[in-house]
Parts: structure tokens; sequence; C-alpha cells
């Protein structure tokens, strides 16, 4: 077949073998040959913005990734990280599908609290019933588009959405254990921020009246003492209900004067000083003490009793966590070092969390230290 040399790829005609898709297929290709220019093995330079790039094959797959630097040191290091981290890819595992994976971190999870274990079930079936393109997707398919769209399928605030989201990362923490990948696809997805609300805190004056309040109900008898003692006990030491219900007489070192005791949240044990403050309370209790009676306290908590005795003041509904905010906010006012509040609370950063927690009331007590600089 003769072709005519004025014709021109755009006008000539398709020859049977061709498409007119395959000429810009071909320029495409052509184009990219050259924006592509390979300065190494397995490293290429993008011409455009001199970006390096990364071409490996592993396992006969092909896998092309930025190295997110104009340097070719930086470059060449980086491509050696990526050659490292895909060799541990054991890719015989790849076609798990992401409801098998849920099914497995379920699993994982069960030495967890019940409650845990609840919430993070509701989220795993929410996975595999309204993932987009469905949960029977391989794993490794899984983009951050996917991710979002699929938080963004829920009319939830920011705690349930992060809760969420949480939940994904560390099942895909799962994942990059088993050398499935490399990078988790919701790693990127960032938590919604939080809002910090200046939360109701009893003053001193009706922390001390719910105490009485408590304690007046002798209808209850012993009971009604025991709930006013552990109350009591929480504001005046600054401690949790969880480490008020655990504490044993072991625990306090009369000679030392200080309380040891064990914060479950964070798994971590701390020392209080004995306060003055205290030891009016602890003294009464230990000669009322029970033979073979370790426990300081015969409750787990006093819910019930703070209720009541809210309701009959007329004040707002506090519950146990208000009085060691009641005692902090306390601390801070008296004008007490914010790191020395920080240890008697277990508190391994200085400060830093109760700086920003309570910042509100550090204002009012910086003001009143200003005005004594004349």
């Amino acid at each position: 077949m003769k072709i005519d040399p004025r014709l021109t790829p755009k006008n000539m005609p398709d020859p049977p073998f061709l498409s007119t898709v395959s000429w810009g297929h071909m320029r495409t290709h052509k184009n990219q040959a050259i924006a592509f220019q390979k300065v190494g093995e397995c490293l290429y330079r993008y011409t455009p913005n001199g970006v390096y790039y990364g071409r490996i094959k592993v396992d006969g797959k092909g896998i092309r990734r930025s190295l997110g630097t104009t340097d070719r040191d930086l470059a060449k290091r980086r491509l050696a990280a990526l050659k490292d981290e895909q060799s541990q890819i054991d890719r015989s595992k790849s076609k798990i599908t992401l409801a098998e994976l849920c099914d497995r971190y379920l699993n994982v999870i069960q030495h967890q609290k019940p409650k845990t274990i609840e919430r993070k079930t509701l989220i795993v079936r929410r996975i595999k019933s309204q993932w987009p393109g469905g949960s029977l997707v391989q794993v490794t398919k899984v983009n951050q588009s996917d991710v979002q769209l699929w938080l963004s399928r829920f009319k939830f605030g920011p705690v349930s959405r992060n809760l969420h989201l949480a939940c994904i990362k560390e099942i895909y923490a799962m994942v990059m254990g088993n050398k499935i990948m490399a990078h988790s696809p919701a790693a990127n997805v960032k938590a919604m921020k939080l809002d910090k609300p200046i939360r109701r805190t009893p003053t001193f004056e009706q922390f001390k009246a719910i105490v009485e309040s408590i304690r007046s109900q002798q209808f209850n008898g012993h009971d009604a003492n025991e709930s006013a003692d552990f109350v009591e006990f929480i504001g005046l030491a600054g401690l949790g209900q969880a480490e008020t219900s655990a504490l044993t007489w072991d625990d306090i070192d009369w000679k030392r004067e200080q309380i040891t005791t064990f914060r479950y949240k964070t798994k971590s044990g701390f020392a209080i000083p004995l306060y003055q403050q205290l030891r009016p309370l602890l003294e009464r209790r230990q000669t009322e003490r029970s033979a073979g009676t370790n426990n300081v306290f015969a409750i787990k908590n006093a819910k019930k009793a703070i209720a009541g005795a809210c309701k009959r003041l007329k004040f707002p509904t506090f519950g146990h966590r208000f009085f060691r905010r009641m005692f902090i906010t306390r601390a801070i006012e008296r004008g007490i070092d914010v790191k020395g509040i920080a240890e008697w609370q277990g508190h391994k950063d200085g400060g830093k969390l109760i700086l920003q927690t309570y910042s509100h009331v550090n204002a009012i007590h910086s003001k009143r230290m200003a005005a004594l600089m004349t």
C-alpha cells in the first residue's frame, strides 16, 4: 500500500493493525520516555520538575514510585529503602479480603474490655456492610480515598469519626505487621480536632456540701458514711475513682508521708504526698478498720450517693472525676507549681496536659500574679 508523504499522523488513515487510540498511546509513551530520564539503575528523573522516581520489579510485578526529592543522593537512599521495603512484603497473602481481615481483627481484640469489643464489633460490621465497592475487595487494593469515602457515609461527630478511623488504622496495622503491605491507606487520613469546652467544676464549698449531704443520710447508716468518706478522699487527694477503690492500707506510708497508687488507664504507678488535709480522714478510718481487711474503702464507687446529694442540694449533676478536676483547679488557683501538680496526677509530661486542659484557670492565676508586680 502506497502512502501519500504529505499525510501526517493526524490526517493519515489508520492502518488495519492500528486504531486512533494507538496513535495517542504511542505519543503518550514517547512523551513519557522524554519526560523520564534514566539516571541510574532503577532510578529515573522527571524532567519537568526534577523529582526522582524509583522503578523496580519484585516477583514479576513492576513498581514505580516517586522518591519525593530532587536531591540525587537522597533519592538513592530512598530507592534503597524502597527495594528493602518491597522485598519484605509477602505477596502470597495479598489476596486476603477486607472482610476476612476484619474477622481476624475481631478475634485478636477479644482480650480487651467488653465495651471496647462491643464498639469495635459495631465498627467492623459497618466496614463489612458499607465499604465502597464491597468488603470482598483485596486489602492491597484499598486506597486512601476509599477510607475517606467510607467515613463520609456516616453523620456522626468528631469523637465517633475518630474512633472509626482508629479502628481502620488498627486493622491495617495488622496488614503491615504480617508484611502484606508496606503502607496503610489510612495512614495519612487525619483525625478531627476535638473541641475543648470548659467543663463544669464544683467549688470547694459545693464539694463540702455534697460530702455533708451524703453523710447526713443516716437512714442508710454505714453506707452513707462509707460513701461520704469515699467522695471526700477523692476531692482531698485528687485521685480518680479507680485508684481510690483499689487503695489498700499497704499503699500508705505514714513515716514517709506518701501514698503509692496505680493508674489503670495509663498502666503506671506513681506516688502522691500524704496531704495534711487527708490525715484526719485516713487516721479515723484506720481506727475504725475491721480486722482482716486491707482495702481502705469497702465500696467501688459512690455514683448514687453523689447524684442524690446533687439533687437534694439543687446542684448540677457532678461525678467522681469532677472532684478530681476541682482538686487540680484549686491547686492552680493556690499558686502550686504546675509541674508538681502533674506529678501528683501521675503525668509524665511535666504539666503540658494540665496547662492545655486548665488554661482558663491558669489565665486567672496569671492575672492575679501579674497584679503583684508593682
